[in-house]
């Protein structure tokens, strides 16, 4: 019996409302099994090697370039939110392995510049854009140089339905969705301080304590408390936690100090974009594929939307500053 099959065995042995990689309901690929690990352990893997994944640490999280190394970035955001859907799917005795590999790949298609980037994209992309959807294009068709991932309909499902829209399928999948929120509202309460954009006595009392461990604590606990078919909290948390995402909205995510340089990002996405529709040969090689398959603007998206905060202000400099003259 290969090692996969007996954790394939064990997998039985979960709760039954979790997702079982031996009863996946496939790849867009067939393709031979490993005889080390399960379907949504390859997954997982995939993911955590793929060129996509590493980016994450030069990606805004809310802060566009923060000067200090503790804010965080769309990778650190990333491992906060596979940790916090972990502990709801291991106390839930769901599968941890498909609840990982969904949390490392559900922003893969985010932008440079958070979700300004995103908003800027949306504007001038003429069929709008919308990072989840961006996440699956990832790994079904850019990774491995057009040839995608290959990975499982349930990480893909959970993937594409992490943030908006229909619940994911699986439980799984709505475990990430939850903490995916749990995670970046915490985090951001955490940053914002750090930038002085809220104070402690700003953040509104709330059931759900008064840092950020006693709120992670309060949420997941009412998760796994309260969660049979679905991932939920009671309705008290709920109101609790949907009064602090507000209060967010109005004092950090819509703050002018916060949104004081989206301007300036808008105007780099916006021309990086017009430049690449209208010079597609400047483009890499793999996304004059693209160019030919689906259209200079879908190239031009692709490329753009894969780039970090930093490269995007380098291709922007190369592109539309003038370089200094020296003597040859």
């Amino acid at each position: 019996m290969h090692i996969r099959q007996r954790l394939e065995q064990a997998e039985q042995q979960l709760s039954p409302h979790a997702a079982q990689a031996a009863h996946t309901r496939g790849r867009q690929h067939t393709e031979a099994e490993c005889p080390l690990r399960t379907a949504f352990q390859r997954d997982r893997d995939r993911i955590l090697h793929s060129s996509a994944f590493r980016r994450l640490k030069h990606k805004t999280q809310v802060f566009l370039s923060p000067e200090g190394d503790h804010y965080r970035t769309r990778l650190t955001h990333t491992l906060e939110v596979a940790q916090i859907a972990r502990t709801i799917a291991r106390c839930l005795q769901l599968n941890e392995d498909l609840t990982e590999a969904i949390a490392l790949g559900h922003d893969l298609g985010h932008t440079p510049f958070g979700h300004a980037g995103e908003r800027a994209l949306r504007e001038v992309y003429p069929p709008g854009f919308n990072h989840y959807e961006q996440s699956l294009r990832v790994v079904d068709k850019l990774e491995d140089r057009g040839h995608g991932l290959n990975l499982t309909w349930e990480l893909r499902n959970g993937i594409e339905r992490h943030t908006t829209g229909p619940q994911p399928t699986t439980l799984e999948g709505q475990c990430v969705r939850l903490a995916d929120r749990i995670a970046y509202i915490n985090h951001d309460i955490d940053d914002a301080r750090r930038a002085g954009v809220l104070h402690p006595q700003d953040i509104p009392k709330s059931i759900l304590g008064t840092g950020k461990r006693e709120r992670i604590h309060s949420l997941v606990l009412s998760a796994v408390e309260n969660s049979t078919n679905a991932i939920a909290l009671d309705g008290a948390t709920q109101a609790a936690f949907d009064t602090l995402h507000k209060f967010m909205f109005d004092h950090v995510y819509f703050n002018p100090l916060c949104k004081s340089e989206e301007s300036k990002v808008i105007d780099i996405i916006t021309w990086l974009y017009e430049h690449f529709t209208q010079h597609a040969e400047k483009l890499p090689e793999d996304f004059q594929r693209i160019c030919a398959d689906e259209g200079n603007e879908r190239a031009a998206v692709d490329y753009i939307a894969g780039m970090t905060d930093r490269f995007a202000v380098h291709v922007f400099e190369s592109c539309f500053v003038p370089r200094a003259w020296t003597m040859r």
